[in-house]
């Protein structure tokens, strides 16, 4: 089965009004990847993400953690999807619920763009933060993608609340880990996106940043009215701040077959 073929496994249920709670509502997903004749296959029976949530998804390297991101971030085609419905606030064009599945299925890049653009938020592992460009520059980027003015008086006033007001004229070069990771943090939430996914956003800093990064960025982020999608291997990280947490089982189905399947995990 090639890589865009997107199959159809059951009918759509539910009302827009019955999902409005949720950012997220995905049932029944399915990527498959081969390459030298061994398969690798990640499902995702369900992932319903509500609005205001900061959701962990934890899992060792290999496990599929980085596909299921890039899937939820629009970037990558499923094999096969049941529902992916993205409720967006507002009204309008820009409001409302998109049934992104059916988007893919029909091809239609542009609003897939348009969705990436104006409702989705990232935070990299490295950062991301462009180099020719300074903190400030790089903060009013996302405002600049949507087509919106600068907002010097926010853009000031929340890198006073991160500690780095100092920075705004600098080059990303002349920073250190934790504060690219705060800037980058800023930079996901400034345009106020109904979802930011972030990938091991404190990889490259002690427990001890990452700690008060997580809490700094889960309070913007509630502040803001966004929603977290947050990767990470390091589960005691998030346990304290994750109103949900979603892992692996990872099957060697047969010799040439790896299937992995994300589940919620209970908490008590």
């Amino acid at each position: 089965m090639s890589d865009t073929a997107i199959l159809p496994r059951h009918p759509v249920i539910g009302s827009e009004a019955q999902w409005s709670a949720s950012v997220l509502d995905v049932r029944d997903l399915v990527k498959m990847r081969r390459q030298g004749g061994v398969g690798f296959e990640l499902r995702v029976p369900t992932f319903r993400v509500g609005s205001g949530e900061l959701v962990a998804i934890i899992g060792e390297s290999g496990c599929g953690k980085s596909t299921l991101l890039d899937l939820l971030a629009l970037v990558l085609r499923p094999t096969e999807c049941g529902r992916f419905h993205f409720h967006k606030p507002g009204q309008g064009r820009d409001g409302g619920l998109s049934d992104v599945a059916a988007l893919w299925a029909k091809g239609r890049e542009n609003d897939l763009a348009r969705l990436r653009r104006h409702h989705l938020g990232y935070v990299l592992q490295t950062g991301g933060l462009l180099p020719f460009l300074s903190v400030r520059e790089n903060l009013n980027l996302p405002l600049r993608i949507k087509g919106l003015p600068a907002a010097p008086d926010k853009v000031e006033a929340w890198a006073r609340r991160m500690g780095v007001e100092r920075l705004l004229e600098k080059k990303p070069q002349f920073l250190s880990g934790g504060q690219r990771q705060r800037i980058a943090i800023l930079r996901a939430l400034i345009h106020a996106p109904a979802l930011v996914l972030a990938d091991e956003p404190t990889a490259a800093v002690d427990r001890t940043r990452a700690r008060r990064i997580v809490a700094d960025f889960s309070m913007l982020a509630r502040e803001e009215g966004s929603t977290i999608v947050m990767v990470t291997h390091d589960q005691p990280l998030v346990a304290d701040v994750a109103d949900r947490i979603f892992g692996f089982r990872v099957e060697q189905v047969s010799d040439t077959l790896t299937q992995s399947t994300c589940l919620e995990e209970i908490r008590s």
